[in-house]
């Protein structure tokens, strides 16, 4: 298959620091890859130069002449006075590109909410993006270049979008794909790249076929310091742990995974953190009783009764606009509500991180700031971590140490917001959209740090891998002045919003007392008793086949290393494991093609 794209021996170096060395890569048709690396790694200029916005020092990139490649910036560069008709459409009338299934499926679930004559000067942060999304999946392209298109997208709109995307791949569109949303890279990628120290590491398959992959190739070449390590193989075991959607993969690669985590314990004790919560909190932390909020036109909150205990772990997700970062605000006092009554523990320290960045003084040095609040803070173990080793978990060394505050990028500075807030240990931590503009290593790192730390924690976010790997319950407020109980996570909240559009009603509920609400689940029609049977039986036959497959390879690794000398027999076995790789691949599609049918 021709490649869309071919880099071949790519250099980029600003001033000292060379960011790319002698990279060779390519995109072909369908192919879907995730680009992945720490903030500063070079993921952005391989894209630019991949796309053709900036040259290589050295290298050479080739694009197939007739190929047309779209690229998302972080930043949309749209002309203020132009509608949003206009840059989707071209200004075209709703009877005219209504016509197209394709175009009017997108514009209805993007931009369903915004009147298409509107100036995009006067839209929201979200609605420019959707726009953008719009617009570049209209254009028809061979590539599409994404950075970061989960940015300010809810839970509902990500989940439609990676569905999208997989459709756009099986009409043949290439893809690359920056972003922190390690779910949406799971579900839309069939590689990963890996950037870092000037080169590129491929891998093969979703986020987390990347993260095993990755820590297998540590594990064999024990070069990566302990704690890195650590952080990996803690990952794996919340892969292995995780939500049934994750872990619907083939039997051999479960058991692959098992292998290297099978000492591996639970990523936080809860009832350790818990104990340890009680004796910082006391028995009470925030009790809210029929508390109502409204803004104009609209209620956000209605007679929400909830009791929040010391440990609690709770994820927040609903639509853009519904109160998530209202309730965070009652829950700080920061905001009264218009009925019913919010109790706060007396003995309460909340840390309160916002999506603003301007509570960080601009002039100053990191290591002051950060030591000025405290230089040894103490996890729930017991263990103290200095201010220096948090800093350098966090990415902060060198001269990076001494930098001012206001040097520093978007995604530095919420590194520091949110390492700030971590060393104050409050006993409360309200996090509203923690994952913006950090990557994925500081991710597994922040990860890793609220898995010992002992207290309530509440969290807004749209990320469902970060909310499902750090909480333990999932509450969703639904629009419609609701807050519900969600015992099947995400999935569950998917599934009432697709029933709710379907039948033009809201969901149903049930009353759970002090808990909130809980929603009832929606019934989906699933496959006929036959149609499950035979599901079952192809299952058995296809892993069956694998594992018969899988012995046959390792029988020919070891035959090659045995007859390693012989070039003609090593070729003749070359043949046969390529011949058992490419029958490997058709059978784990089939697996998961009948693995689809009993979800």
């Amino acid at each position: 298959m021709v490649n869309v794209v071919n880099a071949e021996r790519v250099s980029v170096q600003y001033g000292t620091r060379l960011v790319l060395d002698e990279v060779s890569l390519g995109v072909a048709a369908s192919d879907v890859i995730g680009v992945v690396g720490r903030n500063g790694s070079g993921k952005t200029t391989l894209l630019r130069v991949l796309n053709g916005i900036d040259e290589p020092d050295s290298g050479r990139v080739v694009r197939t002449a007739s190929a047309s490649i779209g690229y998302l910036h972080q930043a949309d560069d749209f002309a203020p006075e132009a509608t949003v008709r206009d840059v989707i459409v071209h200004g075209e009338a709703d009877h005219v590109w209504a016509a197209d299934s394709w175009t009017r499926a997108l514009v209805e679930h993007l931009l369903g909410a915004v009147d298409l004559d509107s100036p995009v000067g006067q839209l929201s942060g979200g609605e420019r993006r959707r726009t953008a999304l719009v617009a570049l999946m209209l254009g028809g392209h061979d590539l599409l270049v994404l950075d970061e298109p989960t940015n300010h997208l809810d839970v509902e709109a990500v989940d439609w979008l990676a569905k999208h995307l997989r459709t756009l791949q099986d009409r043949g569109t290439a893809m690359l794909v920056v972003s922190h949303d390690r779910w949406f890279l799971d579900a839309v990628c069939s590689r990963v790249w890996e950037v870092h120290d000037g080169v590129v590491d491929a891998y093969d398959g979703g986020y987390a076929a990347y993260v095993l992959a990755r820590a297998e190739r540590s594990r064999q070449a024990s070069q990566l310091a302990t704690r890195r390590k650590n952080l990996l193989r803690k990952e794996l075991a919340w892969l292995r742990r995780g939500a049934p959607a994750r872990t619907s993969k083939p039997k051999f690669r479960i058991d692959a995974a098992t292998v290297l985590i099978e000492d591996e314990p639970p990523p936080r004790d809860r009832l350790e953190l818990e104990r340890f919560s009680v004796t910082r909190l006391g028995k009470d932390v925030f009790d809210l009783t029929d508390v109502t909020v409204s803004i104009p036109g609209r209620t956000l909150i209605s007679d929400l009764s909830w009791s929040i205990g010391p440990g609690d772990r709770i994820g927040l997700i609903g639509i853009n606009g519904a109160g998530k970062t209202t309730l965070l605000r009652l829950l700080t006092g920061d905001l009264a509500p218009d009925s019913g009554r919010v109790k706060r523990g007396r003995t309460i320290d909340i840390g309160h991180l916002s999506q603003a960045m301007g509570e960080l003084p601009a002039g100053e040095r990191v290591l002051d700031l950060v030591s000025r609040e405290r230089r040894v803070t103490q996890v729930a173990s017991g263990k103290e971590v200095t201010a220096t080793s948090l800093l350098e978990d966090f990415g902060f060394t060198g001269e990076r140490l001494t930098t001012r505050v206001g040097d520093l990028s978007g995604g530095e500075r919420r590194r520091l917001q949110l390492l700030r807030l971590l060393i104050g240990e409050p006993n409360v931590l309200l996090l509203d959209e923690p994952t913006n503009d950090l990557d994925i290593d500081t991710l597994t790192v922040v990860e890793d740090y609220l898995d010992s730390w002992p207290g309530t924690l509440i969290v807004v976010s749209h990320d469902r891998y970060f909310l499902e790997r750090v909480c333990d319950v999932t509450y969703a407020l639904l629009g419609d002045g609701s807050c519900v109980l969600l015992p099947g996570g995400v999935d569950q909240y998917l599934d009432i919003r697709h029933a709710a559009e379907r039948t033009g009603s809201g969901p149903g509920t049930v009353s759970t007392g002090g808990q909130g609400t809980a929603v009832a689940a929606s019934a989906t029609d699933g496959p006929s008793p036959a149609e499950t049977r035979q599901a079952r039986k192809d299952l058995a036959r296809i892993e069956s086949q694998l594992a018969k497959l899988d012995r046959r390879v390792k029988k020919l690794h070891e035959q090659m290393a045995e007859t390693a000398s012989d070039y003609g027999k090593l070729a003749e076995l070359q043949q046969q494991l390529t011949a058992a790789t490419t029958e490997q691949a058709g059978l784990e599609d089939a697996w998961l093609a009948s693995a689809e049918t009993l979800d």
